[in-house]
């Protein structure tokens, strides 16, 4: 088997006023009190570990005091307008902000603790891309799970999705027989399902978690992208087909292994009807985002040419190759997936 191999870090694109008007519309697009260039001017980074002892990606940034005390304020103030519409939340302290350079978007992890019963939580303070933002969009229409995020001009806040991230997960059990393997299997070729019909491209295993919960009689598990970056951006199909990519190897064997081709097929099928009945209930939304998709600017003519080639030959459509923005590529390829009709 070939695997996908990313080369370059994506560019950023900027947020246009179409974008802007739909986040406007679903109470996405905010003034926050403090921006992404705020955090940028710390004094020093430190280094922070796992429970191992060992170096992870992170760093902690050092402030001066003046300068901790105000962010640690105003972020309080952000966090209140993510998880709770700006409603304040009392005996919320700020507990740590860290850094990562790894990536494109270079976030902050904010973790933010109660005072009173001490539970704690993380969000991400980014730079805005307005293609990670259609990603955000998409993830919310198509995904069974909601996904909370507030943007403005230069700096977006997402909300810390719960899992362990599945290079994790496999590490930790490799050579392991994990708790009803058949449902992990089922979950995967339905994750690769969504992620192919929305064009989400390089779900690498650290670009996704898996979530596990105790059901009465046995162990559930479900896989959530955390990484929008490469929201139909590249050019080659198959990027946007986690089974293509080297680091999930693992998961495509166990797929292999316990599922038939018939029987992986109908679980595409469902996740596809599942897909379809989550736009329906969401048609409003979802047209006006791909309607500001089809004006907008999220990849370069070589990839779009590219990936028009390669789905017109998927779909045996050759209007895929006419199209000129990804906006126009990801509708059509949304409508003969899912068996729905976007526009007329």
């Amino acid at each position: 088997m070939e695997y996908n191999h990313i080369e370059y870090k994506k560019p950023f694109y900027k947020v246009k006023s179409g974008l802007r008007s739909h986040l406007e519309n679903y109470s996405r697009w905010v003034d926050l009190p403090i921006n992404y260039s705020d955090l940028i001017n710390y004094q020093d980074l430190a280094p922070v570990y796992n429970e191992d002892g060992s170096p992870t990606l992170w760093y902690s940034a050092i402030y001066r005091p003046t300068d901790l005390d105000m962010l640690r304020e105003e972020l309080t103030k952000i966090y209140e307008l993510l998880v709770a519409d700006g409603s304040k939340i009392p005996y919320l302290v700020v507990e740590s902000i860290e850094f990562c350079s790894f990536g494109n978007s270079k976030p902050f992890r904010i973790k933010v603790r109660n005072e009173v019963n001490d539970n704690h939580d993380y969000f991400y303070i980014k730079r805005t891309d307005a293609s990670r933002i259609y990603g955000l969009e998409l993830e919310e229409v198509f995904s069974p799970d909601k996904i909370s995020f507030l943007a403005n001009r230069d700096t977006l806040v997402e909300e810390h999705i719960v899992g362990i991230p599945c290079d994790e997960f496999i590490l930790r059990n490799e050579n392991v027989i994990i708790d009803n393997r058949l449902r992990f299997a089922k979950e995967f070729v339905k994750f690769n399902e969504r992620c192919y019909c929305r064009l989400l491209g390089d779900m690498r295993a650290y670009n996704f978690v898996v979530e596990i919960t105790q059901d009465f009689d046995n162990v559930q598990y479900r896989l959530r992208a955390i990484d929008f970056d490469q929201q139909s951006y590249e050019g080659k199909r198959t990027v946007y087909l986690p089974q293509f990519f080297k680091d999930n190897k693992s998961l495509v064997d166990l797929a292999t292994e316990l599922l038939s081709p018939e029987i992986a097929q109908q679980y595409m099928k469902e996740e596809r009807v599942a897909m379809r009945k989550r736009y329906v209930s969401a048609r409003r939304r979802t047209r006006s985002l791909l309607k500001t998709m089809k004006t907008d600017k999220i990849s370069t003519k070589e990839n779009i040419k590219q990936l028009g080639e390669e789905l017109a030959k998927y779909h045996q459509i050759e209007a895929f190759k006419t199209f000129t923005n990804m906006g126009d590529i990801l509708a059509l390829h949304l409508e003969l997936k899912l068996g729905i009709k976007i526009f007329k």
